[in-house]
């Protein structure tokens, strides 16, 4: 992303707007300087950067902060910052517990070491994830701090507090830096003691929860700040790949560069051996400059033999999940309450519905981009990514070289929505450096290229049926939901274990295990597959949270209206809190209680059922969890969607939002990422798909692939509850309601059950047509 694309973004938000014309213009003006105007590539990147590190003489007390001789603390955060400022949000917990001057923090994106542990940026874990140990880990400077500090002043520590970057003792204080400079302290401390030191109590927390200044926007926005398709490095090539016509299982049968050699610039192909088996079949075109491996690549011939889902479709993976569902055998059971058979065996009625989501690509702004190199004897790459624990062995296979012998330099992302948890963009780079003795190769896909080779978010079927007795009551459940399976595919060793032991990809179906109390439950994941063989299914914002929720909060207002019930009060009748729906601490504290107030909240302010509406205007909602039912960011949601009978048009004109995420770390961020899930969610429901054509996304740039556009932003009004509960994630939970809550609404408005997302106005007229036929 370059300087004028990120100015001419910041201009947009600050001004309350999205994408302009003006803004479109720059980012295309921006894409070319970049060609020659690529940055010399670094190490692990720090905010502010017009302000220097700790130098010699810095105190450590662990290895997730130290305090320099200047005052300075400085951060070390191993979660990747695509654009929701994370490293401000996770630095507040140690400066906060500290009692750090902000004025005075620093904070380090760094690079791949064993020393950080697990590296992910995904399934809004980072604050959830760095809670705890950030906190004991700024009580642990703090309380060298006031120890040293007190004997600098000569008294007790127990007669010293620190606040804002000094400690003090009544009249008197020392600075932070003036400790390490004197006493040069040394102490560190083991896990185990951070644990048992004592931790600030909710209300004498001074940043966490307030308005601060974000750390990384000065440099976002004079240019300073290094994404990865910045990056540079001197004697670089230019990488281009020739994609193969299936994802899986094709064979380069020949390569004509005739026409490549009169691109001037143009220096070979090489077809690439993957031992790693990520990028099958590719050839990769090496250019000195890249708009001539653009042209080159373009001009290169090369005949494949297909793999054998060359002629797969999105219809055929729709359809083989739904036999997937219809056999009783096969996934794995999530829940599997003893009684479910029983309850559907000697039911009154069966109420039984199935919905269907199409593919979703990521799309996001930055394309997939790697540079690598061999220096001193190690492979560099130099690249943003999201989960670097899970391909640093993956290219190190690639490579075969030993993982110790990988480091993965860290960059800013442009964009990230879960994509760049595949790294798979990164092994072509290596692959490709490798052939050429280990020479710095930087490689960059075209839009087009990056959406053939997306990991995209997998087309989904799912059935939900519920046995009712003769009063209508609600004795068993079934939900069954068959997509592709990522984790599966990229890191089965994460995939949890169901009630019957056998593992399943836990961000396939969840959603599905919801806090609803509806007799015994059984809750199946299916692994489509098809959709393996044929794609690389992917982590989408919010993942299965995004179409499971769909399915059951659609068919629980399906039917209420069938029981004749109003739909808010038959989901309040359900959130008992009861059994496994209680909660427990330290994640899911109140359980289903929790869940019914925030829905109770979003009730009052949207007037829903009460409020007097134009015709064709009414307002939809649903509520759930997000992002999983181990951490539960506990949501309501409701749309107010107006339906055009004339064009099927649905247009949505209104977004509440009541979130209880336990403590809320970062005000604005959280807001914006509320904000930015809601409207992808909005995306998704009405406007955004592509569908697989002959073993391959359709759709390969936005002429043709059309996402949500600023003309159809609607108002939005979004509120978290105030809470001291442990914080929970916010990346992704704005997406989960905004899709049923849609379909709910159109209901309202016109009486039509849509059950397949996108809702097109096809769809909709259709729907009219066949009501008024009936």
């Amino acid at each position: 992303m370059g300087k004028l694309e990120r100015i001419a973004a910041r201009q947009d938000r600050a001004a309350g707007r999205g994408p302009t014309r003006r803004g479109v213009l720059l980012t295309g003006l921006g894409s070319a300087f970049m060609f020659g105007f690529a940055r010399e590539a670094s190490a692990a990147q720090t905010f502010p950067q017009n302000s220097s590190l700790p130098g010699n003489g810095a105190f450590e007390p662990t290895v997730w902060c130290s305090i320099g001789p200047d005052g300075v603390v400085n951060v070390n955060i191993i979660r990747a910052e695509m654009g929701q400022h994370i490293g401000t949000a996770l630095a507040r917990i140690i400066a906060d517990e500290m009692e750090a001057d902000w004025d005075k923090v620093r904070i380090t994106y760094v690079d791949t070491d064993p020393k950080w542990g697990l590296m992910v940026t995904g399934g809004s874990w980072s604050v959830w994830m760095t809670w705890d140990v950030f906190r004991q880990a700024g009580a642990a400077a703090r309380t060298v701090l006031v120890e040293e500090g007190a004997k600098l002043l000569g008294t007790s520590a127990a007669s010293c507090v620190a606040r804002n970057g000094r400690v003090v003792a009544g009249n008197r204080s020392v600075s932070f830096g003036d400790i390490v400079s004197h006493a040069r302290p040394t102490r560190s401390f083991t896990p185990d003691e951070m644990a048992k030191l004592p931790l600030k109590p909710h209300s004498e927390r001074r940043l966490i929860g307030k308005e601060v200044r974000a750390l990384d926007i000065p440099a976002k926005t004079d240019g300073t700040a290094i994404y990865g398709i910045d990056a540079k490095l001197d004697g670089m090539v230019y990488a281009r790949p020739k994609l193969p016509p299936t994802r899986y299982g094709s064979k380069v049968v020949s390569v004509d560069d005739s026409e490549a050699k009169k691109i001037k610039g143009y220096l070979r192909y090489i077809v690439l051996e993957d031992p790693s088996e990520t990028v099958p079949g590719w050839v990769a075109v090496i250019a000195s400059t890249y708009p001539a491996a653009i042209r080159a690549t373009d001009a290169l011939k090369v005949t494949w033999t297909p793999g054998k889902t060359a002629n797969v479709s999105e219809k055929d993976i729709l359809e083989h999940g739904r036999k997937q569902i219809a056999e009783k055998t096969g996934g794995t059971c999530v829940f599997n309450d003893d009684g479910v058979d029983a309850a559907f065996s000697s039911a009154k009625q069966v109420f039984e519905r199935t919905y269907t989501c199409a593919s979703v690509l990521h799309y996001q702004l930055e394309p997939m981009n790697a540079l690598a190199r061999l220096q001193d004897g190690k492979w560099e790459i130099h690249c943003g990514n999201q989960w670097q624990s899970l391909f640093l062995p993956v290219i190190a296979k690639a490579l075969q070289v030993k993982e110790s012998d990988v480091i993965m330099r860290s960059y800013l992302l442009g964009g990230g929505f879960g994509r760049r948890l595949n790294g798979d963009y990164a092994v072509p780079a290596a692959l490709i450096s490798k052939a050429l003795d280990g020479k710095p190769v930087k490689l960059i896909l075209t839009r087009s290229d990056d959406m053939q080779f997306d990991s995209f978010r997998s087309p989904s079927i799912q059935t939900v049926r519920v046995a009712l007795d003769d009063q209508k009551n609600l004795k068993g459940w079934q939900h069954h939901a068959s997509a592709g399976w990522p984790t599966r595919v990229m890191a089965a060793a994460f995939m949890e274990k169901g009630a019957d032991g056998k593992p399943y990809d836990q961000f396939a179906i969840a959603g599905a295990d919801h806090w609803y109390d509806v007799g015994p439950m059984r809750v199946r994941a299916l692994d489509n597959d098809l959709a393996d063989a044929t794609f690389r299914p992917g982590w989408l914002r919010s993942v299965s949270s995004g179409w499971t929720p769909w399915a059951h909060e659609a068919f629980l207002d399906e039917l209420a209206h069938d029981l004749g019930h109003d739909p808010v009060e038959f989901r309040l009748s359900l959130l008992t809190a009861k059994g496994r729906n209680a909660g427990k601490a330290p994640d899911s504290v109140g359980g289903a209680t929790r869940q019914a107030n925030v829905l109770k909240r979003l009730v009052e302010k949207c007037g829903y059922g009460k409020v007097q509406l134009p015709p064709d205007t009414a307002i939809g909602i649903a509520t759930t969890f997000g992002q999983e039912r181990a951490m539960p960011t506990w949501t309501a949601g409701a749309v107010q969607v107006h339906v055009d009978r004339k064009t099927g048009a649905v247009t949505c004109q209104k977004i509440w939002l009541v979130l209880d995420a336990g403590t809320i770390v970062d005000p604005d961020g959280a807001m914006a990422q509320t904000e930015g899930g809601a409207l992808w969610g909005l995306s998704m429901a009405l406007f955004e798909n592509t569908e697989i054509e002959n073993g391959n996304v359709r759709d390969r740039n936005l002429n043709t692939y059309t996402p949500l556009r600023i003309t159809d932003i609607p108002e939005m009004d979004i509120e978290f509850v105030d809470s001291t509960e442990k914080p929970m994630g916010l990346g992704e939970p704005g997406v989960t309601t905004i899709g049923a809550a849609i379909a709910n609404g159109v209901f309202n408005a016109v009486g039509v059950r849509l059950r397949h997302q996108p809702i097109r106005p096809a769809d909709v007229l259709k729907g009219l047509s066949e009501k008024k036929s009936a």
